[in-house]
């Protein structure tokens, strides 16, 4: 069995490093093999220099270059230059576990599983401020569905992250690439590509789940620690969210095109953000109830006005 861990990467040298310093500690199991590709997102640091640096200890390291911007087409061109059986995706601000490849190989001797995913454990760089929503935790990647494996399925709360996956070549083959017009680029925090991906799995019919044991570490940086940069990532998780409603409209009640819960949790937060104030109540309550509103907006913005063009 052949495993190619794919790292899309775009001027973080720094964290790519402690990526595959990570890859370099796990254990590897004698009937795994394992390549590593990193894709440099048209970097403008010493990204290249840097993958060059771990070839003599990581000689299965290759580096591929994507110039069009943006983590779908770094994705893409990743899958593209690989060849493996089990296609794995891990970030640049992330390091696996100890056991990471260990538990790929075991989950996968049953052939009948297409797919698997698993917990993001925050590593803070500095303490979390006391205003952090937890309901709002995978803003930063602190994501985790419990201590048990369960199934990929209609009733899991969240989705399939593509941070910390992998998944058969064969069902990727099966439901196509990623999309490329609700991906992260530049200053634009698009995040729809893993739940598009993950509601084609779906339809697929692919059989997925989530293994606790499958963890990786997600390196939370100061600067995303800050109330502006959770309403700009909610604000365009909403956009994300909007345009994929043009294709794929969910299977929920709209109020002039729009899912009538996103209203009700926008109307709700407002309700209670004011009377938090008046309270003096909790801050993250207060916080989270404003970022609903975000949320809504976000997704208008993007049903109604948004062109993927744009980016």
């Amino acid at each position: 069995m052949r495993l190619d861990v794919v790292i899309p990467t775009y001027n973080r040298q720094a964290s790519l490093s402690r990526s595959l310093a990570s890859l370099e500690r796990a254990r590897m199991p004698s009937n795994l093999a394992v390549g590593i590709t990193v894709v440099d997102n048209n970097s403008t640091d010493e990204t290249r220099a840097t993958v060059m640096s771990w070839k003599e200890r990581l000689p299965q390291l290759t580096y591929v270059y994507e110039k069009r911007q943006g983590r779908s087409f770094a994705l893409n061109a990743g899958i593209a230059a690989t060849s493996g059986e089990l296609v794995g995706f891990i970030d640049d601000d992330e390091e696996v576990d100890e056991f990471w490849f260990e538990t790929v190989q075991q989950a996968f001797t049953n052939p009948d599983l297409a797919f698997i995913g698993g917990p993001y454990i925050p590593k803070w760089e500095t303490e979390p401020p006391e205003w952090l929503p937890r309901e709002y935790c995978g803003v930063i990647g602190d994501i985790s569905a419990g201590d048990e494996i369960r199934p990929y399925d209609e009733s899991y709360p969240g989705i399939l992250m593509g941070g910390n996956a992998v998944l058969k070549r064969a069902v990727l083959k099966e439901v196509g690439d990623y999309l490329t017009s609700v991906s992260r680029k530049g200053k634009k925090l698009l995040a729809g590509e893993d739940e598009d991906m993950y509601q084609r799995l779906l339809a697929a019919k692919a059989k997925g789940l989530y293994i606790p044991a499958l963890r990786i570490f997600h390196h939370v940086p100061v600067e995303r620690l800050t109330k502006s940069y959770f309403r700009r990532w909610c604000f365009w998780r909403g956009v994300s969210c909007g345009v994929l409603d043009r294709h794929r409209p969910a299977k929920v009640n709209y109020l002039l095109g729009i899912p009538r819960y996103l209203y009700g949790n926008a109307a709700r937060g407002m309700f209670r953000a004011v009377s938090s104030v008046l309270r003096r109540g909790d801050v993250s309550r207060r916080f989270s109830d404003e970022l609903a509103t975000w949320d809504l907006v976000g997704f208008m913005y993007g049903k109604f006005f948004y062109s993927p063009e744009e980016g």
